[in-house]
């Protein structure tokens, strides 16, 4: 996989590095077209990026943040995306909540995906059949090498023209809504953070294994891809 891979110590500097190099980007989009687009993950690792993000002096205007999946939970629910999100860096940061789009999860899941999709169309200004390209998508990997909620042998990992969809994860019995392959893949920039040593197996196959994303949805990948992860996760390479 052709990607840019940086290793750090700890989860908390692979966080806190990712996080700088978002707003690094964001700030570069926005001076070139006044406006900055970010589609961020949820996890107990994105959690310490959006910290460190929100501990840092930024100007957050002109910044319009998406989900890149959730789960179809209530927006108060533990396993919420958006209730980690809200509280990590929304509220931490003082960013106005109109200008974060989120997945309707207290919806019936084709119609929470269908909302969110009309959602993107109007905010990109997308005709029928166009996909959003956005400045940043940051994305995590699960210990089986799945993202967003793109798992192993789920036959969404073949779609390139949808924006996004819901699909039911039947490891886990949850009904989620995900962004497609295509976005993904169309991104200015992908920041990838896995930390932990339970991913360094799925990690060596996603970056140096032969290219699968039927089975390892991870190795999805834009143009400009940079996985920050730390040395747990990296001991296998």
């Amino acid at each position: 996989m052709d990607a840019s891979i940086l290793i750090f110590d700890t989860p908390e500097e692979a966080a806190a590095a990712c996080g700088d190099r978002t707003l690094e980007i964001l700030e570069r989009a926005r001076r070139e077209r006044a406006r900055a687009t970010l589609a961020v993950s949820g996890g107990s690792t994105p959690r310490l990026m959006f910290e460190a993000m929100s501990s840092r002096s930024f100007d957050w205007q002109g910044i319009e943040i998406f989900q890149v999946d959730e789960r179809c939970v209530p927006p108060d629910h533990d396993l919420s995306n958006f209730r980690m999100i809200r509280e990590s860096l929304l509220i931490a940061a003082g960013i106005d909540e109109r200008h974060f789009h989120r997945v309707r999860g207290e919806l019936a899941p084709e119609e929470a995906a269908r909302i969110y999709v009309d959602d993107i169309r109007q905010s990109f200004g997308l005709n029928h059949g166009e996909l959003p390209v956005f400045d940043v998508i940051q994305r995590g990997m699960g210990p089986d090498g799945h993202t967003a909620s793109l798992f192993p042998g789920e036959p969404l990992t073949g779609d390139r023209t949808g924006i996004a969809a819901a699909v039911y994860v039947a490891k886990m019995m949850q009904h989620r809504v995900t962004l497609l392959p295509g976005v993904l893949e169309r991104a200015r920039n992908t920041l990838c953070l896995a930390t932990g040593k339970e991913k360094a197996e799925a990690l060596l196959k996603v970056l140096d294994g032969p290219r699968d994303p039927w089975n390892l949805p991870s190795q999805f990948a834009s143009t400009d891809t940079v996985w920050y992860i730390d040395k747990a996760a990296s001991v296998l390479r």
